[in-house]
């Protein structure tokens, strides 16, 4: 049995590693296009700081890991998938036959189509190589322009604070991290970082880079301009589909995959930021681009690829963000659903927010900003469904009583 993953992120290396466990005797290959051992994209600002060295980043540090697996690493693109005959071809001409194949080539960094984009002085913060190009250019005292404030963007701004740059951050949306925050959390979360010194621009989008004496300038709809040494842009990614396009694999945002990560070929399946999946709060099929996904996608499809078949009963989208000292976190249906009902606290001068939403007498979703302790209750009480009763009423009238009314509802129906 010869398994095939494509894509040497958490959720190929996870597959990897549970097909291992799985079946001794099988023959596994990895493939990653990068000609970099596995990482972790999300290691990359502690190397921006200087925490870490570059094998720092690696998904794995034991030097013999790998090998000691039996798991062959092969660094080439792969340039087209044949389901018919169940084979790949490599960019180097090589071919491979598979028995089972795992997709989880990821996503990419979208590209915003500004005029001036391809200058030498813009980056995206996506691979080491990215890394070590922000690293030669963001020095003490330079001005970086960072475009987009959403989920990677605030975490590469902290890295880039640490650096000592002069920072502008660009966001389209009218408040920071729209996509996990709502208007006022993503308002404090400006705040707090107006208060550090870092310059947001909210609902306001860039025109043009334009070259100028020293690095560029950048054009804003405003019609004001920015001094930049470096650009840095983080506007989103997309799954990385150009690989399956015209294999007879159905695609929508991402590769659709059944309740068992399976794709609509047989013997290939899909996992991770690629994969079009089950969402445990909607119950609809969509691609949640968070590492906890993708490590989730990569066990489930690997039993299933050994033939331990294992439902996939959908993942739960959840961020949890350290932007400078402030931590901020979204969990499931956090904007709400049609019927339901919600409670918040909102403690400007504190830098404290709680929104809590519900289904019923179910707590169904959940973000706060501030908020240190019993992070993990909200997704507990999210993910079991608990019935919470009277609890209800209890935290519409106080959401910071989220411990008590876990240990008391877990300890009603005998788990705690």
């Amino acid at each position: 049995m010869h398994y095939i993953i494509i894509g040497a992120g958490p959720a190929g290396i996870v597959a990897a590693e549970t097909i291992r466990k799985n079946d001794s005797e099988a023959d596994i290959s990895l493939i990653g296009a990068e000609s970099e051992p596995p990482y972790s994209r999300m290691a990359l600002p502690y190397l921006l700081v200087g925490n870490i060295e570059e094998s720092g980043s690696y998904l794995r540090r034991q030097q013999n890991h790998y090998y000691d697996l039996d798991i062959s690493i092969i660094q080439d693109h792969v340039d087209s998938i044949n389901p018919q005959s169940q084979m790949l071809t490599l960019q180097s001409g090589k071919a491979l036959n598979y028995d089972r194949l795992l997709i989880a080539t990821g996503s990419t960094p979208i590209r915003p189509p500004i005029p001036g984009i391809d200058s030498s002085c813009v980056h995206s913060c996506w691979t080491l190589q990215d890394a070590r190009n922000i690293i030669s250019l963001a020095r003490p005292g330079s001005n970086v322009v960072l475009i987009g404030a959403g989920f990677i963007g605030c975490i590469i701004l902290e890295a880039l604070v640490k650096r000592g740059v002069n920072l502008n951050v660009v966001e389209t949306g009218n408040r920071m991290v729209p996509r996990m925050l709502d208007e006022r959390a993503g308002g404090l979360l400006k705040r707090w970082c107006e208060n550090k010194g870092i310059k947001v621009n909210t609902s306001c989008l860039v025109n043009a880079i334009n070259p100028a004496e020293k690095g560029v300038s950048v054009q804003l709809d405003n019609g004001n301009s920015l001094a930049a040494d470096l650009v840095i842009t983080a506007t989103g990614v997309k799954s990385s589909l150009e690989l399956v396009r015209g294999s007879g694999i159905i695609t929508d945002q991402g590769i659709l995959v059944d309740d068992y990560l399976q794709t609509s070929q047989p013997n290939i399946y899909a996992a991770g930021d690629v994969a079009q999946g089950l969402d445990f709060s909607t119950a609809e099929h969509t691609v949640q681009a968070i590492q906890p996904t993708a490590t989730d996608h990569g066990r489930i499809a690997a039993l299933n690829m050994c033939g331990k078949k294992t439902r996939h009963h959908g993942s739960v989208n959840m961020n949890v963000l350290d932007t400078l000292g402030l931590i901020s976190c979204s969990f499931g249906s956090w904007m709400g659903v049609e019927g339901g009902d919600s409670a918040h606290l909102y403690n400007e001068n504190d830098f404290l927010y709680i929104n809590l939403q519900f289904s019923e007498d179910t707590l169904v979703g959940a973000s706060t900003v501030g908020k240190t302790q019993h992070i993990g209750v909200l997704r507990g009480l999210i993910e079991s469904r608990i019935k919470l009763g009277d609890w209800k009423d209890r935290l519409i009238k106080d959401p910071s009583c989220l411990m008590e009314a876990y240990m008391e509802c877990t300890q009603e129906i005998g788990f705690s």
